[in-house]
């Protein structure tokens, strides 16, 4: 884990590796503001190739809505642990028990967030045990695998990480354009090199896994429905990965509460994060009632 911070955490955030029972795992964690009554504890896992640092707009109007916010590395992400080529431990069972022991870390129950990869890996955690979870909120995350162009750019990726280095990777992306747009890593929050270190940070068996998973994940959303848990679908008014329609219709399937960002995209936290986090907010506050 890395001990110089790449990006600095949001103002009243702390940067510090959450111990666990299955390890540690780097996560930037803010409480809520004296004055301000404490209503919960929401976990936020990023999306394939982001981290962490995506969600840190929405930690000051969180926690000013009384919400403690605490985002993750996964296993193998930016300033995360992982191994560099061993891909059997990044299976989605894997990722889905160490999701289950951030919650248990931070005495759960929690209100679970995933983005994208991360609504999956989220998914199959509640799945796994419902129990440390309040609420489960899908941050544009599909029913089962990413669109055709999606995969396409999905496998560039990983068959460039099979025959080149993470630096060259990263130095044959920039050449081709900005990295979201040629398969490279999402679109976040800070400045090249220092989405260029968050790129290094990543190891590149848990890319290999997770980019296939996306590209396979079966549609479990009839299982997800029969769990006792409120659910929301939360997106941007466009989404290249998963369609805004396929989106509403998972929505209908499991009962979920529906929000749509006008102005966002397939990362509405970092597009649209003020109304991100007032929509996650107007939802926990309902499911508090």
């Amino acid at each position: 884990m890395s001990t110089r911070a790449v990006f600095p955490p949001p103002p009243g955030a702390r940067a510090y590796p959450l111990r666990t029972a299955r390890g540690e795992f780097a996560v930037v964690d803010s409480d809520v503001p004296s004055g301000v009554a404490k209503k919960g504890t929401a976990l936020l896992l990023p999306g394939f190739t982001g981290s962490k640092e995506d969600f840190t707009l929405l930690h000051e109007p969180l926690t000013a809505r009384g919400y403690r916010v605490v985002a993750v590395d996964g296993r193998g992400q930016f300033e995360s642990d992982g191994p560099e080529t061993d891909e059997s431990a990044y299976t989605q069972g894997e990722l889905a028990r160490d999701v289950l022991a951030q919650a248990a870390a931070l005495d759960a129950p929690v209100h679970l967030v995933g983005h994208s990869l991360g609504g999956q890996i989220a998914r199959a955690a509640v799945l796994l045990d419902h129990s440390p979870f309040l609420s489960f909120t899908l941050v544009s995350s599909g029913p089962a695998q990413i669109s055709d162009s999606q995969q396409q750019r999905v496998k560039l990726l990983r068959d460039a990480l099979g025959v080149m280095t993470m630096t060259e990777v990263w130095d044959a992306i920039l050449a081709m354009g900005p990295p979201e747009d040629v398969g490279g890593p999402a679109k976040g929050i800070g400045n090249v090199e220092q989405l260029r270190r968050r790129w290094l940070g990543n190891k590149p068996a848990q890319l290999l896994a997770t980019g296939r998973q996306l590209c396979t994940e079966p549609d479990r959303v009839g299982e997800l429905a029969a769990v006792p848990l409120p659910f929301h679908v939360l997106s941007g008014s466009q989404d290249d990965t998963w369609p805004v329609p396929l989106l509403d219709h998972m929505a209908v399937r499991l009962g979920a509460r529906r929000t749509v960002i006008p102005g966002a995209e397939h990362s509405p936290n970092t597009d649209q994060p003020l109304p991100t986090a007032h929509a996650l907010a107007d939802f926990w506050d309902s499911v508090a009632r």
